[in-house]
């Protein structure tokens, strides 16, 4: 089976890049792309799309709107691909909806890698998108109550999940298995009633 993808983007050359790598990667389609919002808006509920790479500096609408309204008319789900990585650009993106965040000079591999990810429920976020997100906490220096639903070893890991660290790394981290890191994001995706890193992150940290 292929992960469907589509392409939300007005740069013309960037748009075609990315179907062709998507189209010459085994297990991966895109057939629909979209130069505005307001078209991706119309079109992708009627679609059978799994995933969406989305600019955000768009013409008319932006990415960001873009998400906004579709998040609760399609499964889909959302990559922010862009230039912009400062702090409020990708807190707005992760209120929207978007699951994942990666940059526009990205190489391929991270590019495919992060649409499997996020097809297989995953948050991909790239480590520099991960280090604004930990500066925007350390501003607020502050969580949310539901930091303190979680058990201490399971407050260390959603500490290192904000950093971008991998789960082999935080297993490396805290000297545990990677199947015990595994559990851990399980009971901690469960307490807080969230399916995805992003999602968590956002509820214990981002006010």
């Amino acid at each position: 089976m292929q992960i469907r993808v589509g392409i939300v983007e007005d740069d013309f050359i960037i748009c075609e890049n990315l179907k062709t790598l998507i189209n010459e990667s085994d297990g991966y389609i895109c057939n629909h792309s979209f130069n505005t919002a307001e078209r991706a808006i119309k079109e992708i509920p009627e679609l059978n799309l799994n995933v969406v790479l989305m600019d955000i500096n768009l013409p008319g609408k932006n990415g960001i709107e873009c998400v906004n309204e579709l998040k609760s008319r399609c499964e889909v789900q959302f990559i922010m691909c862009t230039a912009f990585d400062d702090k409020e650009t990708i807190l707005s993106s992760i209120r929207a909806g978007a699951k994942g965040f990666i940059s526009k000079t990205a190489k391929s591999t991270e590019i495919i890698k992060a649409i499997d990810e996020i097809y297989h429920g995953g948050s991909p976020l790239s480590r520099e998108v991960s280090r604004k997100l930990i500066e925007s906490i350390q501003a607020n220096n502050n969580t949310t109550k539901y930091f303190y639903l979680l058990s201490e070893r399971e407050q260390e890991v959603i500490q290192l999940l904000a950093k971008g660290l991998r789960y082999i790394e935080i297993a490396k981290h805290l000297f545990l298995s990677v199947e015990t890191v595994r559990t851990h994001v399980r009971n901690i995706y469960e307490k807080l009633n969230v399916h995805s890193r992003t999602a968590a992150l956002n509820k214990i940290f981002i006010k």
